[in-house]
C-alpha cells in the first residue's frame, strides 16, 4: 500500500499548523495600514496669494447687485402704486392721487395752524371742499355733521359717481336717490314718497272717518321709514373709520323759512304705488 506522503496528488498538511492564518495575516495588516494612512495629518491647503486673492478681487463687479437693487425697487414701486391707487393703476398714473402725494397739499398744511376741536362752516364754506381745489380735503355732510372722505377721492371728488355729495348737505338726496337734483338739507315733503296714491276706486270702500284714519296711518308710516332711510346713512358715515367726523354746518335757524318747499324728485314719485283695499296688500 502506497503512503500518504508518498501518493504526488494528496495534499500535505503542516503540522499544528493553521492554512486560514496567511490569508488572516493579510487581512491584518492591510486594515493597519489603512488606519495609519488615517491617521496621518493631511497636508496643509495652500493659501491663495496675494496677487490671486487681487485678481479675484478685480473679477468681481458691483453691476449684478446693482441690478438686484433696481429690480427690487421697480417692482415694490408697483406693487405700491397699485395698492395706494386701489388698483387704479400700476404706475403712479393716479386721476384721483392721495392728499400726501400733492406737493400742494403739503405745503397748506405745513404753513396752516393744527386744527384743534369740531370745525364749523356755513354752506358756503362747506363748497369749496368738494374735490375742486387738490389743497383742500373733500368735506360732505349729511343732515348737518360734515365728514372727510378725501381718502376715497375716485368716489367722491370730481367725476367720480358719488361727486354730486361733496361739498354740500344733500341729506335729502340719500333719502329720495335723486342725486343731482336734491342735493339739499330740506327734508321737507320728503315723506311723500312712501305715501301711497289715493285711488278713487279703492276709496270708495271707505267711509270717510276710516279714510282719514287710513291716511294718518300711512303717514306716521311714512315718516317712519324716511327718519330710517336717513339714518342708515348717517350711521354708514359715523361707523366708517375712513371717513372721520371733522364738524358740523352752520345755519341760521329759520333757515327753511327763506327756501320755498322742493317737490318731490320724479324717480321718487314714479315708485309710489295706489293705496290698496285692506286684505289685498299682498296682491
Amino acid at each position: 500500500m502506497a503512503e500518504p506522503h508518498d501518493n504526488p496528488g494528496a495534499v500535505r498538511q503542516r503540522r499544528g499548523g493553521n492554512p486560514q492564518e496567511p490569508v488572516r495575516s493579510a487581512v491584518v495588516e492591510e486594515l493597519s495600514d489603512t488606519a495609519e494612512d488615517s491617521d496621518s495629518p493631511q497636508a496643509p491647503k495652500r493659501r491663495p496669494s496675494t496677487k490671486e486673492r487681487l485678481t479675484d478681487e478685480d473679477d468681481y463687479s458691483p453691476w449684478v447687485d446693482v441690478l438686484r437693487v433696481i429690480s427690487f425697487l421697480v417692482v415694490a414701486s408697483l406693487a405700491l402704486s397699485y395698492l395706494i391707487s386701489g388698483g387704479e393703476s400700476f404706475t403712479w398714473g393716479l386721476k384721483h392721487k392721495p392728499r400726501y402725494l400733492q406737493l400742494e397739499w403739503w405745503k397748506v398744511q405745513l404753513q396752516a395752524p393744527p386744527q384743534r376741536g369740531p370745525i364749523y362752516l356755513t354752506p358756503e364754506e362747506l363748497s369749496l371742499h368738494d374735490g375742486s381745489d387738490p389743497t383742500k380735503p373733500i368735506y360732505l355732510a349729511i343732515n348737518g355733521s360734515i365728514f372727510d372722505v378725501s381718502s376715497n377721492a375716485r368716489t367722491y371728488g370730481p367725476g367720480g359717481s358719488y361727486r354730486y355729495f361733496a361739498g354740500v348737505d344733500a341729506a335729502r338726496s340719500y333719502v329720495t336717490g335723486c342725486f343731482a337734483e336734491d342735493r339739499t338739507a330740506d327734508l321737507r315733503g320728503v315723506e311723500a314718497m312712501f305715501l301711497p296714491l289715493d285711488d278713487p276706486a279703492v276709496d270708495a270702500h271707505f267711509s270717510a272717518a276710516e279714510l282719514a284714519d287710513i291716511r294718518a296711518a300711512e303717514l306716521r308710516d311714512a315718516r317712519d321709514k324716511a327718519h330710517e332711510a336717513l339714518a342708515h346713512w348717517v350711521r354708514f358715515f359715523e361707523n366708517n373709520p375712513k371717513y372721520p367726523k371733522v364738524g358740523y354746518v352752520r345755519r341760521d335757524r329759520d333757515w327753511l323759512d327763506s327756501e320755498p318747499p322742493k317737490k318731490l324728485c320724479d324717480a321718487a314719485s314714479k315708485a309710489r304705488k295706489p293705496r290698496k283695499i285692506p286684505g289685498d296688500e299682498d296682491k
